[in-house]
């Protein structure tokens, strides 16, 4: 199955959103619908991601205004590699 990756801005935070539905046809906006979410249980919570989950999950469709989204990708729902950006310390 093919999932689709979307990263975004979202009140001065760099989101990433994973769907099953993405569509492109809106002219200013970004329809992401069936959102997914890991269900792994860990003992370490990592609090960004418990706060994306708590303001997406019950969401059935969101509309993303084209200009905050930096990168869409497409993946298979096996992949489970993450970019991340990352600075170097001098």
């Amino acid at each position: 199955m093919i999932l689709y990756r979307v990263h975004f801005k979202w009140k001065n935070k760099d989101i990433q959103l994973t769907a099953k539905s993405l569509d492109l046809t809106h002219p200013y906006f970004v329809s992401i619908k069936d959102l997914v979410f890991t269900n792994e249980k860990n003992i370490i919570i990592n609090p960004s991601e418990e706060d994306i989950y708590k303001t997406f999950s019950n969401s059935k469709q969101l509309m993303i205004p084209f200009q905050t989204v930096s990168l869409i990708e497409e993946v298979d729902d096996t992949d489970s590699g993450k970019i991340r950006s990352f600075t170097i310390a001098k």
